[in-house]
């Protein structure tokens, strides 16, 4: 199972329609995925489901991290990092079945020029304690409101070619 994860809460988030891109586009390549997005989560998630506790909302989405074995991370920059809801979500699900020796490929998203490349490096350095194998092609996707059409899809030239780049070595990882 495969699972791309919408790193961030936020509504309407251009990190979501990045997911959705990607799923879109592995479905093409013959690779079928689900997409989590962290707006899922249960309102009650750090009351209930941190310290060995775990909820009835929560569990399914336990069931989902654990059947998967390959996952996709779509990270906003926040603050110069990744959004502290991703980090609550790795640290609610079960350690450390949920990650261990699995794989995942990173993307980083900002509005700024960069593409969160330090929220992918701190990322990077949670999937390392976590034993979660990660695709050495990292991509950083810089600007990204200019980077998406009004059908929420990639259309600069390079775009197109990194995504499809990741995308085709992840279906072989």
């Amino acid at each position: 199972m495969v699972t791309i994860i919408s790193g961030t809460n936020r509504p309407q988030s251009n990190t979501l329609k990045v997911a959705q891109y990607y799923q879109k586009t592995l479905a093409l390549k013959g690779l079928d995925s689900t997409v989590f997005n962290l707006e899922d989560l249960p309102d009650n998630l750090i009351a209930s489901d941190l310290y060995g506790k775990r909820s009835t909302e929560f569990q399914a989405i336990q069931e989902m991290v654990t059947k998967t074995t390959k996952f996709l991370f779509i990270i906003p920059e926040y603050n110069g990092s990744f959004p502290g809801v991703l980090k609550v979500f790795i640290d609610a699900c079960n350690f450390p079945e949920s990650f261990y020796d699995k794989k995942a490929a990173l993307v980083g998203v900002s509005s700024g020029k960069y593409g969160n490349i330090r929220g992918i490096d701190h990322f990077g350095g949670v999937c390392s304690y976590l034993h979660l194998n990660v695709l050495p092609l990292r991509l950083h996707i810089a600007t990204i409101k200019a980077e998406l059409n009004e059908q929420g899809d990639f259309f600069k030239e390079d775009t197109l070619k990194f995504t499809d780049q990741q995308m085709n070595k992840f279906i072989a990882f």
